[in-house]
């Protein structure tokens, strides 16, 4: 926890806000700190199930938990690396006896060279008191990627072929795979989050939002690809709604409308429901069977969830009481009466799934030594389908956001709820372990958003600022040991997105357990010195290093100041119009001044700006070339000049983020064909294959 504001004396209540890991003052910068509100703090502590609604209550609970945690033997989740026995046994009692119940069926009495896993530990001390707690036996580490490599970064939706409908799909991405690793020699190719997303009209189209993180969205289906899809292709009612995808996808790649998923996703529930009712084969149902019994309860609840959702509406806040408990009888009763819809959504769940494994064996056959690198959000959305499923691990009332810093004078709320770090922890963190298990199984690397969340999370109260927050920690090295565990047994990678205000140290453990960070040129800068752009072999290696991300201006726009000007036709900007100019301009300057004396704009010429601005785009992926970073990421839209961004934060309803397909430097969509015959696209390539320059 950030040291306490020296200027405030340790009241009862900081101290047991400390023994819970609620922080009672956060620090914007290295040279200030700031007190969390009485307010903060004890709605983070009401959210952990901690009574501070009087004095006499806080006096009590803090001597409840200090005796607590005088008393217990062990935390309930206890962690080894590499085989060696956790420190928390250091301190037990001498004599104490233990007995570990391995994940692999044995009974040993050591915790000396543990195999990988999650284990039951079960101690007695001397004086006949016993416990019993989860020890997670990871690795040291992550292994380093195989081969430095670069790949490319997409968001899926934006990427439409002449056979989707409307926005990009499985069988795109399988395309994509396919094409980057045996034309380009892509190692790798990035997504957007393809969680499930929460229905409603509209849909919010955040892949940051999700409903469940746990099992992707239908939406991605390739329908023709489906083994049963051909039995339904002489039905008068199929060739009407394919007329339909084809207009959708028409309207967006020819005359320039957005990308409507709410609508794509009314054709392909048609289709999909048609699909449903041909029977599975026997070697079908079989492995439809396998995938029912391997993914258990979670698949049932989020299942149950949907087919509720179709009757109720999408926020189970607002059903019948009984309802909003998963586990109650009238549940169960409802679950039985919409058997038929519970299994209509188990089904794509399945099909989704099986799609996502045929990219991810296309990607390795193609040559790419990574593959699939997928997105895990944050978190998800109060109302969805985890939220409903998982309240036990929650925290009520409370949503995950950023405190106030020099970019957002007023902080940011996410509206995600918290898991409660109590609860992970005494489950031996099976959610999060299950979470990542499912993402993993069909990826070469994971990128976690805000992977600084393992560390501690800031808590907005509902129906307060952010200003009103404070962070609540996690115990970050179980959190890690599981992530590498989960990610070792997959034999995946990690890749943390760690930008912005990261807490001391943060960088330091990631980087010792194997984890990448996210290194963005323009935000790579000599920032505890001179401020200049920060020389290439100056950047870290163990990253993934980039030009841009999704959430930030196309490396076109930055060049030509087009990102400052769409601010501004918005309204957004903080200062005048030739102030934000000549900001952008100044920093642009600096960066294109290193790179003309590396020698890397040798290759520009003067005359036609587009030629002018190609070329220096090049300039830039030259100069990650010469960074010692292990990953590049060559953001797909800038192959081609695109100037708009896909997200542009601050905004909701004035800028279509998430709606966007990828189009040229006039504004032109382009198909997954077009780029695949793109010389621009080409040209940049054999910059990041050494081929240029």
């Amino acid at each position: 926890m950030p040291p306490a504001d020296p200027a405030r004396d340790a009241t009862p209540l900081d101290r047991l806000a400390a023994l819970h890991g609620v922080a009672t003052s956060y620090r914007p910068s290295p040279d200030r700190t700031v007190a969390a509100s009485d307010t903060a703090v004890t709605a983070a502590l009401a959210a952990l199930g901690v009574d501070t609604s009087t004095p006499d209550a806080v006096r009590a609970a803090l001597a409840a938990r200090e005796r607590e945690l005088r008393e217990r033997l062990l935390p309930p989740t206890v962690v080894s690396w590499g085989g060696r026995p956790p420190t928390a046994l250091a301190g037990l009692p001498d004599g104490t006896s233990l007995r570990i119940e391995t994940e692999q069926g044995e009974s040993r009495a050591s915790a000396e060279q543990l195999p990988p896993g999650v284990h039951a530990l079960h101690i007695t001390a001397p004086d006949g008191h016993t416990a019993e707690a989860h020890l997670v036996a990871a690795p040291d580490r992550l292994p380093a990627p195989p081969a430095r490599s670069y790949g490319l970064l997409v968001q899926l939706y934006s990427l439409l072929s002449r056979r989707s409908w409307g926005m990009g799909d499985l069988g795109d991405l399988t395309e994509l795979t396919a094409w980057a690793g045996r034309a380009l020699d892509a190692g790798f190719v990035q997504v957007n989050p393809l969680h499930s997303a929460v229905p409603g009209a509209p849909t919010d189209p955040s892949p940051y939002r999700p409903s469940s993180r746990r099992f992707p969205d239908p939406v991605h289906l390739r329908v023709e690809d489906i083994p049963e899809y051909p039995c339904i292709e002489a039905q008068g009612r199929l060739r009407t709604l394919l007329e339909r995808a084809a207009r959708l996808r028409e309207s967006v790649l020819d005359k320039g409308a957005l990308i409507d998923r709410d609508a794509v996703w009314d054709l392909k529930r048609q289709v999909l429901e048609l699909v449903h009712g041909v029977p599975l084969g026997p070697g079908r149902r079989a492995a439809y069977a396998d995938f029912l019994a391997q993914e258990g309860d979670a698949l049932e609840d989020h299942a149950t969830w949907s087919a509720l959702a179709e009757v109720y509406g999408s926020d189970w806040h607002a059903w019948p009481t009984r309802l909003r408990d998963p586990r109650s009888p009238e549940t169960a009763r409802a679950r039985a009466e919409l058997m038929d819809r519970v299994d209509f959504h188990s089904r794509l769940a399945w099909l989704t799934d099986a799609q996502l494994g045929t990219a991810q064996r296309t990607a390795r056959d193609a040559g790419m030594a990574v593959g699939l690198v997928h997105d895990l959000a944050v978190g998800v959305h109060p109302g969805g389908a985890d939220a409903w499923a998982q309240q036990h691990c929650l925290a009520p009332g409370m949503s995950v956001g950023a405190p106030p810093d020099a970019f957002n004078a007023r902080g940011q709320d996410w509206g995600l709820p918290p898991w409660r770090p109590d609860r992970l922890a005494a489950s031996g963190y099976a959610p999060y372990r299950r979470l990542l298990r499912a993402l993993l199984r069909h990826a070469g690397a994971l990128r976690i958003d805000h992977v600084m969340g393992l560390f501690r999370l800031w808590w907005v109260p509902q129906g307060q600022p952010p200003t009103e927050g404070t962070y609540v920690r996690y115990d970050a090295e179980a959190m890690l040991a599981v992530l590498v565990l989960e990610a070792s047994r997959a034999g995946a990678l990690v890749i943390g997105e760690d930008l912005g205000t990261v807490e001391p140290g943060v960088r330091e453990v990631l980087h010792e357990r194997g984890v990448l960070g996210t290194s963005v040129l323009w935000f790579e800068r000599d920032w505890e010195g001179s401020g200049k752009p920060l020389p290439p072999e100056r950047w870290r290696a163990d990253c993934l290093a980039t030009a841009t991300t999704h959430d930030l201006p196309s490396t076109a726009a930055r060049l030509t100041g087009e990102h400052v000007e769409l601010r501004d036709r918005l309204g957004l900007l903080t200062r005048p119009l030739d102030e934000e100019r000549a900001a952008a301009a100044a920093d642009t300057g600096e960066w294109l001044a290193l790179l003309s004396r590396l020698g890397l704009l040798k290759g520009a010429s003067g005359g036609v700006s587009a030629v002018s601005e190609e070329m220096e785009i090049q300039a830039v992926h030259r100069f990650l070339l010469g960074t010692p970073a292990r990953l590049i990421g060559l953001w797909l839209p800038d192959a081609v000049g695109d100037r708009r961004p896909q997200n542009l934060p601050g905004t909701w309803d004035e800028y279509p983020n998430w709606r966007l397909p990828i189009a040229d430097g006039e504004g032109r969509p382009m198909t997954l064909e077009d780029l695949a015959a793109s010389p621009r696209l080409y040209a940049l390539v054999d910059v990041l294959r050494g081929r240029r320059g």
